[in-house]
């Protein structure tokens, strides 16, 4: 806060230096918010508040800031988070990234099998956050379940998205509809996992200040040695709260209204997709369920601690168990399962 305040003073004084229409002063303005998180932040926070004082030139720096929908490649025989303890790890990682990068957190969602994430930054900046977050829950992840190469193989795309012409807005929606479109909840809001309820949400917890807890205590929630700012809050669940590093001000500012986020929301890609192809292409569980499901199947039914201990009759079996209890169609069996489509495929024909 100190920062942004003290940003906005310079910022003030040079307004009255220089006029809106000066070549010089909004040359300096873009080189200082392209240069500058910090700035980059103040003019974010700026545009959020629309103050007309400001508004010519905060509108032209922020048509030319950098937005980016970033998102990683679907796994189609694994996941990246199997229980809600692997979310929360993920959660908690996304912020230390987030502390310590030139990339501005602007929505996220964490999927069982794939990430998405809308940054403002330079395309190096967003690509160096994924590939941070990607090393640091790979690192996690590894010491977890045994496995090196789950994230290496996962490749990332970043679309850049363009202030003004509402394709932030879209993109924003889409990341904000993963979890409805893939049958988890009705609402956005509901889903924990990312920014689905950071955004005009009155009630929205607080939290505790990290301030408040020990070195060692955050270390261990966060599970990184690497510290965040001591104003980011904990909340009760043992995650960093989105609102200590999403910008939500300027999504709330972008959207203007309740309403026509709402508006956004219902006609994403992601609502479309649902509506035209209803419950059959969805699942009807979230992969955590069936993950848990395959655990103790494999100890009641085959007296086995996983499904790498079974011979191909058992896992056919396991398999047709599954599909009919729980309606999950080949793609959720192989991400859940641990094997390609082909291999499920084979493995339902054959037994």
């Amino acid at each position: 806060m100190h920062t942004s305040s003290g940003g906005l003073r310079c910022l003030g004084s040079r307004h009255y230096c220089f006029s809106h229409n000066s070549h010089h002063f909004r040359a300096i303005l873009f080189i200082f918010a392209v240069l500058s998180p910090q700035l980059c932040r103040l003019f974010l926070w700026l545009e959020s508040r629309r103050r007309p004082r400001f508004q010519p030139v905060c509108l032209e720096i922020m048509e030319r800031l950098k937005f980016w929908l970033v998102t990683t490649a679907h796994l189609l025989d694994s996941l990246w988070f199997r229980d809600e303890s692997d979310y929360k790890v993920g959660m908690n990682l996304v912020s230390v990234v987030a502390a310590s990068s030139h990339a501005l957190v602007i929505a996220f969602i964490l999927m069982s099998n794939h990430v998405h994430l809308v940054l403002q930054g330079t395309y190096e900046e967003c690509m160096l956050f994924i590939t941070r977050f990607k090393k640091l829950f790979g690192q996690y992840f590894s010491h977890k379940y045994g496995s090196k190469e789950l994230l290496r193989r996962n490749e990332v795309d970043l679309r850049e998205l363009r202030y003004g012409d509402e394709s932030l807005e879209r993109a924003i929606a889409y990341v904000q509809m993963n979890s409805v479109a893939a049958n988890i909840c009705l609402n956005a809001n509901e889903y924990p996992w990312g920014t689905g309820n950071a955004f005009f949400n009155p009630s929205l917890p607080k939290g505790t200040p990290v301030s408040e807890f020990s070195v060692r205590e955050c270390r261990r929630l966060l599970h990184s040695a690497e510290m965040v700012p001591p104003y980011y809050c904990f909340l009760n669940e043992g995650i960093i709260a989105p609102s200590s590093y999403v910008q939500v001000s300027f999504v709330e500012s972008l959207f203007r209204t309740p309403k026509r986020m709402n508006f956004f929301l219902q006609n994403s890609s992601k609502a479309r997709r649902q509506t035209e192809f209803g419950e059959k292409d969805v699942p009807a569980f979230r992969d955590q369920v069936l993950t848990a499901a395959i655990q103790d199947l494999c100890r009641s039914s085959f007296h086995r601690t996983g499904i790498l201990e079974l011979n191909d009759a058992q896992k056919g079996e396991l398999l047709r168990q599954l599909r009919y209890r729980f309606s999950a169609n080949p793609n959720q069996l192989a991400r859940v399962a641990g094997l390609s489509y082909e291999q499920i495929s084979s493995l339902l024909d054959a037994y």
